[in-house]
């Protein structure tokens, strides 16, 4: 089967779009956030939640909303049923194996994924490189202060509140979502120092914004994938996917709310914001932290 593509990245670091948009290409197959290899085995993924709106809920619908489209060609409420039985077929098997039979399903295309929550840990990335060993991995990475404004205006930082990433001042405490940019590519490097260099790639998501072509062929071309001009035009057009909007009733998420409510692409250059200067979720008039500002640096920006 042909080895899957992972991207590797914070949430809010253009992670859907561009997930999307690989998955355009005529040799691929874009799934939503599977969330699998978040835990052992998939009836965990069952386990913690009874609130069909809970969080924890959430992060199975993109496996119900694959699952619906690659076995029953369709999205709709009875086919998003259907892969709720074919999970419960699944539900003692290992995430791993699942993830296997579905990448399986697919081929020859390549499956291209992207679930930020498994930078978590680096155990959750271990998971992925032992059901595929030759998986490719794409590290999207994008500037700290633009990816921590992202993070803070969605649910008022609920991602970054989610791995702790909490500053204790004097008298109070504070997200500072700056802590799980840092902790989260920190992960995924140490993950990295484990693969092949020729099974990574590591892109800015602001050069693929104003020259998406010319970086998109060139990972087209690191994953053996066609880089002609139709190719890549299909790539321009990430609203073509059929996980581009939201889903039935019982499956209406599976990836980002923001991407699913407008996920046409339009190329832009992208302002760097300044790394020196206080940042604006925090009204201390603080800056990015010394650690931050380095491994900023270290992926480019100045």
């Amino acid at each position: 089967m042909a080895a899957p593509l992972f991207l590797l990245a914070p949430p809010r670091s253009y992670t859907s779009l561009i997930n999307a948009m690989l998955g355009q290409h005529p040799q691929a197959f874009g799934l939503p956030e599977l969330c699998l290899f978040n835990v052992p085995l998939l009836k965990d993924l069952w386990i913690r939640a009874s609130d069909e709106m809970s969080n924890e809920a959430k992060t199975r619908q993109g496996i119900l909303r694959a699952v619906a489209e690659i076995y029953g060609g369709e999205q709709t409420a009875a086919t998003v049923k259907m892969a709720q039985h074919w999970c419960a077929a699944r539900q003692e098997l290992s995430t791993g194996l699942v993830y296997q039979e579905i990448v399986e399903r697919l081929h020859p295309l390549v499956a291209v994924e992207k679930s930020p929550s498994y930078t978590i840990s680096l155990e959750r990335m271990q998971a992925i490189r032992a059901a595929f060993p030759d998986a490719r991995y794409l590290h999207l990475i994008r500037h700290p202060v633009g990816q921590c404004k992202s993070v803070m205006a969605l649910n008022e930082g609920a991602f970054a509140l989610y791995v702790n990433a909490i500053e204790f001042l004097e008298d109070r405490a504070i997200i500072e979502p700056q802590i799980a940019w840092h902790d989260l590519n920190i992960n995924i490097l140490n993950f990295l120092a484990e693969v092949p260099p020729e099974l990574q790639m590591r892109v800015r998501g602001e050069d693929i914004m104003e020259n998406p072509r010319e970086h998109l062929a060139a990972i087209c071309r690191w994953a053996g994938l066609r880089d002609d001009d139709e190719a890549v035009e299909d790539m321009m057009h990430p609203e073509r996917s059929p996980f581009a909007c939201f889903g039935p009733i019982n499956a209406l998420f599976g990836n980002d709310p923001n991407f699913l409510s407008g996920p046409t692409f339009r190329p832009h250059k992208v302002k760097f914001p300044s790394l020196t200067k206080p940042v604006p979720w925090r009204d201390d008039n603080q800056g990015l932290k010394p650690e931050v500002l380095a491994l900023a640096h270290e992926f480019g920006y100045q």
